[in-house]
């Protein structure tokens, strides 16, 4: 792919400005199409040290309107990035509805540099590169069209282009150390192109020996990429009107199937009738257990904080089945400067303009702080799918996006630990009964929340299927028996102790 890219390729003064008369004009006429469409485009830009990333950074920034774009450098980690997944730093800069999202540097910088450097294995730089693709692919397939373009110059141009910098005394840090490594950087960056190489998001790799070359060659490749972005955006809406699915939380209309949205999902034996709801503890056992739990959480909390382990705590669970209160005996034994509860209800206007993760990634913990997330990124595959908010391709896509995010997390040393609180029918009757009668209750049940009930068989298929699609044995769901609370809450307490011990046991393990 790179020998392409070494043709040394020129243009003049004169065909340089002739380009830039039409090619300006329609870098902004394709730029204000993207905002009317509310579709998003991601430019990254890579490539050879001195190929001029930074001043073409510069000049789409003086062509394109100004107000619909943001840019992103990336280059050393801040305290905050430092603590938090790799992919968390770029999901706080993606750009909203309608933007263009210019990031200088991107997910390809470390594990290139750290492959360079053999701080990172052949075996473990597949692997990173296979997880890349598949990011690329959910933001493909969230509305959010990714052009990725690689600034390459050959070792002799290379070599004059320091010099000139140098000069000039704008040579980066590691401009002449990397340039002593060019033939591995050559190799490794061939070898990350090659395998990242997709149709969702492909590659394009411009001789950067020449600036007027390089700066139309990217320009051309822009306003193809808006064009294609809101020609995307314009069937999307076609298909979306022709089969009357919603675009939006809100509306009624359930989207119906197509032969492109069929699902391979079989349903097995119903997980939830498994469970025995019959367990209980009694005021003794509960009044003796609780506070050695918090206890013990309490001190594993501080061993947490002191470890770096993050802590991620996502609740779900049918209406009345006693999230809240689970939260509040949790809470109970920590401090409050180690943990934030979020709590998830339908998104906002900025959260809509976003891909659906985004509000999650946003909230995720530094290292040593703990997050509880009271209703989770699961309402993409419970409410979403159940009153049609999403459309099916798009929720059934979802069970393997959340897989990947939550892989994340666990990869970077998180304890997870995910909770459905179930009860049965007649227990939630029971509740939402106790709830209209009690005067300081009134404010917890709803019509949303008789509703809700009349829909019991859809939503339970939706929670099977999510519990055996979304647990799998690095991050598995607790499914709490819940029709006794005092049970309830010392499950939900155990599991917390139990996910901590082990996430701190690997982290003392990797650490010796």
């Amino acid at each position: 792919m790179l020998d392409a890219a070494e043709q040394g390729l020129t243009l003049t003064d004169r065909a340089y400005e002739r380009q830039l008369r039409t090619l300006r004009p329609a870098l902004l006429k394709a730029h204000f199409a993207l905002q009317a469409t509310g579709r998003q485009l991601l430019v990254i830009v890579s490539g050879s040290d001195g190929a001029g990333k930074g001043e073409l950074v510069h000049r789409l920034n003086e062509w394109l309107d100004p107000r619909g774009v943001t840019t992103s450098a990336f280059w050393d980690y801040s305290d905050e990035e430092a603590e938090r997944p790799h992919f968390y730093r770029f999901w706080r800069a993606m750009p909203g509805a309608g933007k263009i999202g210019i990031f200088f540097g991107s997910w390809y910088t470390r594990p290139i540099i750290d492959r360079v450097a053999k701080l990172r294995r052949k075996r473990d730089f597949v692997p990173e590169l296979d997880r890349i693709v598949a990011f690329e692919r959910m933001l493909a397939d969230g509305g959010i069209h990714v052009l990725k373009l690689w600034m390459h110059l050959s070792k002799p141009a290379q070599r004059q282009r320091l010099k000139e910098l140098a000069k000039a005394g704008r040579l980066g840090p590691d401009d002449r150390k990397h340039f002593k490594q060019y033939d591995r950087f050559r190799d490794v960056s061939e070898q990350a192109l090659e395998h990242t190489h997709h149709p969702q998001a492909p590659w394009h790799a411009i001789d950067a020996t020449d600036r007027r070359h390089r700066e139309v060659a990217v320009a051309k490749l822009v306003v193809a990429a808006l064009e294609s972005a809101v020609g995307e955006a314009a069937a999307v809406q076609q298909a979306r009107a022709t089969t009357k699915g919603p675009r939006a939380r809100g509306t009624k209309a359930k989207p119906a199937p197509t032969a492109s949205t069929a699902r391979t999902w079989v349903p097995g034996p119903s997980l939830l009738d498994q469970v025995d709801l019959t367990q209980r503890l009694t005021v003794s056992q509960y009044e003796r257990e609780l506070p050695q739990l918090q206890e013990r959480l309490s001190r594993l909390a501080w061993r947490a904080r002191d470890a770096k382990v993050p802590t991620i705590l996502a609740f779900e669970g049918w209406d009345a089945a006693g999230k809240g209160s689970a939260i509040r005996r949790v809470t109970q034994a920590l401090d409050p400067r180690l943990y934030r509860v979020v709590g998830i209800a339908a998104p906002s206007d900025e959260e809509r303009a976003q891909h659906y993760l985004w509000r999650f990634w946003r909230h995720i913990p530094r290292d040593g702080r703990i997050t509880i997330f009271d209703r989770t990124w699961y309402g993409r595959v419970l409410v979403e799918r159940v009153e049609g908010f999403a459309p099916v391709s798009d929720w059934d896509r979802a069970y393997f996006e959340i897989d990947a995010f939550e892989r994340q997390l666990v990869d970077h040393g998180a304890a997870l630990g995910k909770f459905w609180i179930h009860i049965s029918p007649d227990e939630q009757l029971k509740r939402f009964k106790e709830r209209q009668r009690v005067a300081w209750k009134q404010h917890k049940i709803t019509d949303e929340d008789w509703r809700n009930r009349k829909k019991l068989p859809a939503y339970k298929a939706a929670v099977d299927e999510m519990l055996a699609r979304n647990s799998p044995s690095e991050a598995p769901f607790t499914v709490v028996a819940g029709n006794d609370k005092r049970f309830a809450r010392v499950q939900i307490l155990r599991t917390i102790v139990e996910r901590l011990e082990r996430a701190l046991e690997a982290k003392a393990d990797a650490a010796s």
